[in-house]
């Protein structure tokens, strides 16, 4: 015999009912089926609202009424043939007025007993039972009904009865040793008293039901059926990578289902675990999948846990003070207390030096344990020796369950490292002696991160998901967006990273999508996106509040640079080309770096200098080692190389610094290369990061530009003031040439003094055959002394500077 139980959503309507018909079916031609029910999806629901409403004089109660009758008289005429149709539209009607009079006299009254309240819960199992079951009758003619209350017997506490298991496994014994039908229905939910009332076993009570049924009757199995491939790794609606756990243990299913896992109800377990009865969770939707086992056996895995969960709105109560400390009986004071007002606690935890006790309990149970704790410890409190209780609310607990979990060490330091990295921050700690479960009390905002990122790290062979959000996509951020489309695919499948664009924004617009953006159409999501705002651009990234976050700073504008902070401190990592921030005062850029490291959140800059070259790290590296910076010697502007490798006779200095700025080499403001600000920035950065203090005025900038050309106020008079100049431009080449020299702006730092500005270089210099937007660097260290450490390549352009980007924010992803 099995017994099959189908929950609210299986049969919320008369064609799922019809698959719940099919299944039963043909379960029933190899073995007899009792099949339990539960009410139709949202009944129950609409029941509770209804006496609530009655009992505080709402009349609109009739008209919920009025909807449960419509939705189970609509479910009987589509599965019901209309001959046989009005005796059991009648009985319905019955039903539903019965319903209707308990109602009413909740209005009378004007208040709702237990007793009454489980009454009223019993119509949504009773009427979706009637339908069920005719609607077997009309397909299989061995089939038959019985109202559960008559067999499975309980106390009088109402809302959640305990089942009287010698009375009950009795009387399911003896109907179903002379019942001979293949299939039997039955409501689950409900039971009646030893005196004949009618009671509940509780929210998620038809599981438990079907679990007694199983236990009394010694099924070979017990099938719960429902809307999912059975018990997930994770919750799917929370964590998308979630997979069915095709095999489980009895006590890791009881504790993944007392933490949250809503597919299975805890106390169901109990009445099949003694006998050893296995539990098989199905998908009315999808008969076919494999679902989860649940049995006594603990299979073996190389992954020691089985699955993640959580418990939402949980508040923590802690107890302190001196007075514990030595003092016997505080414990059960405490929980005494807690016990009287019927107050259920969740998790528990005691340092070991006996100065507090730490509780878990519901967040609704909070205001009232509160004050249990303090009246009963009002003496110890005005003495000082103990304090009043810490009550901190909107936090939730978060689980690793696994049987083999015992055998494997480290894990306890795996889960936390995991957290700490995406600065989830733990309140409490609690692990059971079996070693089964590893709990954690965290902030109730943290916990789709959490989960997502203990997920990652336990179940989805080490890839790592990166949550980008890009402001800028010019040039560069278009071949950024672009390269990340193209390597998408790499990454996951050799670098085990998958990195995903969550956000996009320019100067007009921005679009946020939390599922990823699409990368073949992001210009079209753009420009159907709202008005771009950087406040409300952060707000939503911090409201997102994704595991391993990277903002994108793609701009060369100050006051996006300002906002790093803000990132920084929520544990976002920030990636940028933007030169501002760290070359802006010193006492900033050390702050930038000291937030990173004190949020482990990367704040990574490569391409602030060289675009794509490994410059910064490589000096990184130096310092690291123990090597010091003595000197540095730099072409650091690729575009001014590229403008003074192309300007000669046959082309003029306007042409050629036009011709930079289609190609993408200068910035959209050509004056801040031509300036010399951006070489200055650049040199500044890499001497902070050979570890010396220097701020932006301490370099000399030796420009070469007539102030008159430096002072226009657009890019149109700009480039009006270098035709008016030309002849300047042109007596600096012809003294270049004159000297067998060629022109290149140069950026040094020796002995504390940085200047930059433009060189005549001769034939036998490293920088004389610097060709088109090439940069070079030369490090003279204490172990490169007299040959330098050099490095040299393309240091302009949108595809060059985006793979610096692309290249940072793997870096972060291998971390």
């Amino acid at each position: 015999m099995k017994v099959l139980k189908f929950g609210g959503t299986s049969v919320a309507n008369a064609e799922n009912i019809k698959l719940v018909l099919d299944i039963v079916i043909q379960k029933a031609a190899q073995d007899q089926v009792i099949v339990v029910v539960s009410a139709l999806s949202k009944v129950t629901d609409l029941l509770q609202v209804a006496a609530s409403k009655a009992a505080s004089s709402d009349e609109t109660y009739k008209d919920i009424v009025l909807e449960i009758e419509k939705k189970h008289l609509d479910t009987l005429k589509q599965l019901i043939p209309v001959s046989e149709q009005s005796g059991l539209l009648s009985h319905v009607k019955r039903i539903i007025n019965h319903l209707e009079t308990l109602l009413d006299g909740c209005y009378l009254l004007g208040e709702l007993s237990p007793r009454t309240a489980d009454t009223i819960l019993s119509f949504g199992e009773l009427l979706s039972s009637f339908i069920i079951g005719e609607a077997f009758k009309q397909k299989v003619q061995n089939s038959s009904y019985k109202d559960s209350r008559e067999l499975i017997k309980t106390n009088n506490n109402f809302g959640k009865a305990v089942v009287n298991f010698d009375l009950t496994n009795d009387l399911i014994a003896t109907y179903f040793s002379t019942n001979n039908a293949s299939i039997v229905v039955m409501p689950g939910f409900i039971a009646m008293s030893q005196d004949g009332i009618s009671t509940t076993l509780g929210r998620g009570g038809s599981d438990y039901t079907a679990a007694i049924l199983a236990g009394a009757v010694n099924a070979t199995e017990l099938e719960i059926w429902t809307d999912v491939n059975g018990m997930y790794t994770a919750n799917p609606k929370l964590v998308k990578q979630a997979q069915p756990i095709a095999t489980i243990s009895y006590q890791e299913a009881m504790e993944l289902s007392h933490f949250g896992a809503k597919v299975l109800y805890p106390p169901t377990i109990q009445p099949v675990l003694r006998k050893n009865i296995p539990i098989l969770i199905k998908n009315t939707f999808e008969p076919a999948a494999a679902g989860t086992f649940i049995s006594n056996q603990v299979t073996s895995n190389a992954n020691p846990v089985k699955g993640i969960s959580h418990i939402d709105n949980i508040t923590l109560i802690t107890l302190e003070g001196p007075g514990m400390i030595g003092v016997s009986g505080s414990s059960k004071r405490l929980f005494e207390v807690l016990s009287i007002g019927t107050i259920n606690v969740i998790f528990i935890t005691q340092a070991s030096s006996e100065h507090s006790i730490c509780i878990g309990i519901l967040n609704a149970d909070a205001e009232a344990a509160e004050i249990a704790i303090n009246k009963a410890f009002a003496v110890e409190i005005s003495q000082n020796k103990i304090d009043p209780c810490i009550v901190e609310k909107n936090l939730c607990i978060i689980a690793l369950v696994g049987e083999n979990m015992k055998n494997h060490q480290g894990l306890s330091g795996r889960m936390f490292s995991t957290l700490g990295k995406n600065n989830v921050n733990i309140r409490a700690i609690a692990q059971g002696a079996s070693e089964r479960n590893i709990s954690a009390v965290i902030n109730v905002r943290d916990v789709k991160k959490a989960l997502n990122t203990l997920h990652e790290n336990f179940f989805e062979e080490n890839t790592k998901q990166l949550n980008l959000f890009v402001m800028g996509v010019g040039n560069v951020g278009e071949k950024f967006i672009e390269q990340i489309h193209q390597q998408k695919k790499f990454l996951k499948e050799n670098l085990k990273i998958n990195v995903r664009v969550i956000a996009i924004s320019n100067s007009r617009k921005m679009y946020f999508d939390e599922d990823g953006i699409a990368l073949k159409e992001w210009q079209f999501a753009l420009e159907t996106g709202e008005v771009a705002n950087q406040d409300e651009f952060i707000t939503r990234v911090k409201a997102l509040n994704l595991r391993n976050s990277i903002f994108v700073d793609i701009t060369a504008n100050e006051g996006v640079s300002r906002t790093y902070e803000q990132y920084l401190k929520q544990n976002i990592a920030v990636v940028t080309c933007n030169k501002i921030a760290c070359s802006s005062n010193y006492d900033n850029y050390k702050n930038l770096k000291n937030l990173s490291r004190q949020y482990n959140a990367p704040f990574l800059f490569e391409t602030n200098v060289g675009a794509g070259l490994p410059i910064i790290d490589t000096v990184k590296n130096l310092i690291a080692s123990g090597d010091k910076v003595h000197k540095i010697q730099a072409v650091l502007s690729g575009s001014l190389n590229f403008i003074f490798n192309n300007f000669d006779e046959n082309n003029s200095f306007h042409d050629v610094v036009k011709e930079a700025g289609v190609q993408g080499f200068t910035e959209p403001d050509p004056k801040i290369d031509l300036s010399g600000i951006d070489v200055a920035r650049k040199i500044l950065i890499l001497i902070r990061e050979s570890g010396y203090h220097m701020e932006i005025d301490a370099i000399a900038n030796e420009s070469f530009m007539p102030a008159e050309c430096l002072a226009t106020t657009s890019n149109e008079a700009f480039f009006e003031s270098l035709t008016k100049n030309a002849a300047h431009f042109e007596a600096i080449y012809k003294e270049a040439l004159a000297s067998n020299s060629r022109l290149k702006y140069v950026a040094q730092f020796e002995k504390g003094i940085a200047n930059v500005g433009l060189r005549f270089i001769p034939k036998e210099h490293p920088f004389y055959n610097l060709e088109g937007k090439d940069n070079i660097v030369l490090f003279f260290t204490d172990r490169y002394v007299e040959q330098p450490l050099m490095i040299k390549g393309a240091g302009a352009g949108a595809a060059v500077t985006a793979s610096g980007i692309f290249a940072d924010v793997i870096r972060i992803g291998n971390i």
